[in-house]
């Protein structure tokens, strides 16, 4: 199956403007579509709707740009998913799926992403139906929220060149332990590249590591011009998981090669290279919807496509995520999604005691100033997005 993108191409990084660019482009968005999405999210609506509605607005979004670039890729880089109480991500329902809509009250986690040109930016956001500064949220719910937002603060301000992914995960640690509360088991954030928002890649960063992930997850340094998308998942619970009684609607394309065999698979896999290349996708997205899970199972059978299943919270305890992707400069970094969370929204009995943490929080998350040239540049970068919407 062809590809826009060679992976056997040199690697550029955002050093190059035109990257940082298209990186900076995708996250606003990413951002934009969130923030729509998030007013969606209402007592009564539909779950599917809603997802309907979020993958629609990053198609159109990102269809307006770079239209001279015949061969340049550009859409979703993770399909929208809106995941309720203790049910962790991935639920993104299909057509066929009953109807699931959002009730007052409940935890709501949002998760999406766009793409140009390859370039990924991701994003997940949670929230309380009804809860406002006037009217926060309480209890475990608002002590899984806060803790899981000042764990995306403080990693913000810990992915740096030169720190490591252990200060992130001890760190993390220190506050969940703060609010009475736990990370997900084994949940990893990735460095990204093109067309990769799972990079194979030994740059990993792991809440609450399992026995087997403390001796196979690699301490490493973060360094200039990487890519991070950073995945935080809290609960008042264990922090285990099990499956969700719920299909898996959500795969990703894999770079394995097998001859399939049934006609379907070859014309399912076609349409998948494609329309997503390697990025995640979601079934919702073919029109017929029997066709493409006939082609689905043989795909998967040989590892052509990666599922992500739906997950929930062992003992039924609400999580909370939040996730941004951030880019590695010489003066610090640059978050380019994210950060839309209004803490007054919750209220917790707990806080974060720890003086080194509330130092940390206290920082500015905005790196300096870059230099004029670089400034120049980037602008030069921009323009470029700009005319190619013409």
């Amino acid at each position: 199956m062809s590809d826009a993108y060679d992976s056997e191409e040199e690697e550029l990084t955002i050093e190059n403007d035109a990257v940082l660019t298209k990186y900076k482009t995708a996250g606003e968005i990413s951002n934009m579509v969130m923030k729509a999405v998030i007013q969606e999210v209402i007592p009564g609506a539909s779950v599917i709707n809603i997802c309907v509605f979020g993958d629609k607005l990053i198609t159109d979004e990102t269809a307006k740009l770079y239209k001279k670039g015949k061969n340049l890729k550009k859409g979703i880089a993770f399909p929208t998913c809106v995941s309720i109480n203790e049910v962790v991500c991935h639920f993104s329902p299909l057509r066929s799926d009953p109807v699931v809509t959002v009730k007052e009250g409940d935890l709501v986690k949002i998760e999406l992403g766009a793409h140009i040109d390859g370039y990924a930016a991701v994003v997940a956001h949670t929230l309380v139906v009804g809860a406002t500064p006037d009217a926060p949220a309480s209890g475990v719910m608002a002590d899984a929220i806060l803790a899981a937002h000042y764990c995306s603060e403080v990693a913000l301000r810990l992915i740096k060149a030169g720190n490591t992914n252990k200060q992130v995960t001890d760190t993390i640690q220190k506050i969940t332990d703060s609010y009475k509360c736990t990370p997900l088991e084994g949940m990893l954030s990735y460095q990204i590249k093109r067309y990769q928002t799972e990079a194979d890649t030994d740059k990993q960063i792991v809440l609450n590591p399992s026995e087997i992930q403390k001796k196979e997850v690699k301490d490493m340094e973060f360094a200039v011009h990487e890519v991070y998308a950073m995945d935080v998942f809290v609960t008042p619970g264990t922090g285990k998981t099990k499956e969700y009684n719920s299909n898996t609607t959500v795969y990703r394309r894999t770079e394995e090669i097998y001859q399939l065999k049934m006609k379907a698979s070859r014309a399912f896999y076609s349409d998948v290279c494609n329309r997503f290349t390697l990025m995640p996708f979601t079934l919702r997205a073919f029109e017929e919807e029997t066709k493409a899970k006939m082609g689905l199972k043989e795909c998967v059978t040989h590892e052509l496509l990666q599922a992500y299943p739906v997950q929930q919270d062992a003992t039924g305890q609400p999580v909370a995520q939040f996730k941004f992707t951030v880019l590695v400069v010489p003066n610090g970094n640059i978050r380019i999604n994210g950060g839309i969370f209004d803490p007054a929204t919750c209220k917790s009995e707990h806080k974060i005691e720890d003086k080194e943490i509330v130092d940390l929080l206290a920082q500015s998350a905005n790196r300096k100033t870059a230099n004029k040239k670089k400034k120049k540049k980037a602008k030069s970068a921009a323009e470029e997005a700009k005319t190619t919407t013409n």
